[in-house]
């Protein structure tokens, strides 16, 4: 009798111990970073769209995630061993802190911030796109560090902003730490379908918040209209993928188009983006974090050479690389990869240091490879 209450004893207190290891995933997922879900109105717009299908949205083509699990131990070695391989640079990436509260608002400039994260300033609008200033681009703070040196700037140094530019849910461009401390920054957030809910459970009202569908436009104030552009990805802060939309935006001025890539594969959406706006003046296009099995929702450096003339891009800014490793190639060889491919192809290429100033109306503006000398 005694062995038998001992077991039972036993096998209580290992399921107590099971318990409380499934309990902790699911009580940390209820944490505000994991945003919040649609639900009433917001749920059936995204219900009505044309790209939501059984529960989720759905990309213009059929779309695999991965092409195969082959080589993923090798990845996965690449991955825990960054520095030996090459997915960060030993060196500290040099930067330029610009104050942009300085800048004078008839200046018509971009400066990039790594990664995915830009402010454009135009014929006096202010822009940011995609900001993370987070030094991780993951859930769990431990993971997806930034590189040394790129992490330069933070909410503090931003302007008032007319207008947030979210493309998509990812970590690495809807940061909940930069977000909430933007909150009394920010005039108007855009952003894709279901989106706001996570922003509203952040603390912005409904009113400061617009959800766009694919193919729709929105004018902003005169000669200023933002189109929301398809995109090849994906969505997802948690365990359900695919639940808010993901975009690409082009951005009309008075005097230019900019196009703005966020993720994505390259697919027949960027002919038929080029043919409706004729031309862009600059195009800011994912460049890193690729892989040949991912090669549907990001794009390798040969497939933005195609994207850049669909769209008739007079200039490509590379984003997308530069401050995260996310993928298991060397950290520099997007940019290699593509200055080569714009040599051969007489392609005009944007490639400012972190901070550095971008002067929009100049497309003869000289830049170093300041990439070149660094291990």
């Amino acid at each position: 009798m005694k062995i038998k209450k001992r077991l039972k004893k036993i096998m209580f207190t290992i399921l107590i111990i099971i318990a409380i290891i499934c309990l902790i995933p699911m009580l940390y997922l209820q944490l505000p970073l994991f945003g919040q879900k649609a639900e009433g109105l917001r749920l059936e717009r995204m219900e009505n769209s044309p790209n939501y299908r059984g529960g989720q949205f759905h990309n213009l083509s059929n779309t695999n995630m991965m092409l195969d699990n082959k080589g993923m131990g090798k990845m996965m070695k690449r991955k825990f061993n960054e520095e030996k391989y090459g997915l960060r640079p030993k060196d500290m990436i040099p930067s330029i802190k610009t104050n942009l509260k300085n800048i004078s608002k008839d200046k018509d400039v971009a400066v990039w911030f790594g990664h995915s994260s830009y402010y454009i300033q135009i014929e006096g609008k202010r822009f940011l796109v995609d900001p993370v200033f987070s030094k991780h681009a993951s859930p769990i703070p431990i993971l997806i560090s930034s590189f040394e040196g790129t992490s330069i700037y933070s909410t503090d140094d931003m302007p008032e902003i007319d207008y947030l530019l979210i493309t998509h849910d990812h970590y690495d461009h809807l940061d909940y730490k930069t977000i909430k401390k933007l909150k009394d920054k920010v005039k108007l957030v855009i952003c894709g379908l279901g989106v706001g809910a996570h922003l509203e459970r952040w603390g912005y009202p409904q009113e400061k918040i617009i959800e766009m569908d694919w193919n729709q436009s929105q004018e902003l104030s005169k000669g200023f209209i933002i189109n929301a552009t398809p995109s090849r990805h994906f969505s997802g802060r948690s365990l359900k993928r695919n639940s808010t939309l993901w975009l690409s935006f082009v951005l009309q001025t008075p005097s230019m188009n900019l196009f703005l890539s966020g993720d994505g594969g390259y697919d027949n959406h960027f002919v038929e983006i080029g043919k409706k706006f004729g031309r862009i003046d600059l195009a800011f296009l994912e460049t890193g974090q690729y892989n040949e099995k991912w090669k549907f929702i990001h794009s390798l450096p040969e497939q933005v050479f195609l994207e850049a003339k669909d769209l008739n891009a007079t200039r490509v800014f590379p984003i997308h690389w530069g401050k995260f490793a996310l993928a298991d190639h060397p950290w520099k060889e997007p940019i290699e990869r593509l200055s080569k491919i714009s040599k051969e192809n007489n392609i005009t290429l944007v490639t400012p240091l972190i901070g550095e100033i971008v002067e929009l109306n100049n497309e003869n503006q000289i830049f170093s490879h300041w990439w070149e000398n660094l291990e």
